[in-house]
């Protein structure tokens, strides 16, 4: 976890001064963008592992910033903004979020995140005996790649989210189970979630929107519970 680059696009020095001393003191190299237009420029030049995202920018908000980003990489994304209103939060998770974050905050919190994200994109399920090579879930209308993070269908990658995937995933190693938003928002999330529970909501029924395509019906609505998946694995 060490040495990773992350980018701070926000146009409040003193935000980003804080964030530059607290994560320069643990190891990590911090580059600074004031506005939207700086943000998408340096995340071209420099390759950032993670990106801290303010919503209210000058030239290009931090919606529309995160939308270029997610065009073309799933690199990890933190939204910080004053807005903590549900509709903010539940946009920023829409359009490509992996976290939201509301000021005033604290860095040691957001460090905390960070970790939360990179273990949830990087570690291997516990008592699964196969490794992350050969992590491949064949169904009989998809299949999963987990080292690649792909979704195919019949040749064709669904268009996924980080969060997404990581939602679907889960789902998919727990076949059968009935699991409650509580329980996805703990294991997927992975951190104790300060929001609106029907986040989970909206990221199922966008997993949902891009099976559809081909028409797959493989997440079921336990009614009162949770959600449930099933699909016949091929043999």
């Amino acid at each position: 976890m060490n040495n990773l680059t992350v980018l701070v696009a926000d146009d409040d020095p003193y935000v980003c001064e804080i964030i530059r001393l607290f994560f320069t003191d643990n190891n990590y190299t911090v580059i600074e963008a004031n506005n939207g237009r700086d943000a998408l420029s340096l995340f071209e030049s420099e390759n950032p592992d993670i990106v801290l995202l303010d919503i209210m920018m000058p030239d290009i908000d931090g919606y529309e910033v995160c939308k270029e980003i997610r065009k073309k990489t799933d690199t990890p994304i933190i939204m910080l903004s004053a807005k903590d209103e549900e509709f903010d939060r539940i946009l920023g998770l829409e359009i490509g979020a992996d976290d939201y974050v509301t000021k005033p905050f604290s860095p040691r919190e957001i460090i905390a995140r960070i970790k939360a994200i990179f273990r949830r994109t990087s570690a291997r399920p516990l008592g699964d005996e196969r490794s992350v090579e050969e992590e491949i879930y064949t169904f009989s209308s998809f299949s999963i790649a987990v080292l690649q993070r792909k979704v195919d269908v019949q040749g064709t990658s669904l268009t996924l989210r980080p969060k997404e995937f990581d939602l679907l995933l889960y789902l998919v190693r727990h076949p059968n189970a009935v699991l409650t938003r509580e329980q996805l928002l703990e294991h997927v999330w992975g951190f104790d979630f300060v929001g609106d529970i029907r986040t989970v909501d909206v990221h199922i029924k966008r997993i949902r929107t891009e099976f559809a395509k081909h028409h797959i019906d493989c997440i079921h609505t336990v009614w009162g519970v949770g959600y449930q998946f099933q699909e016949k694995e091929k043999e």
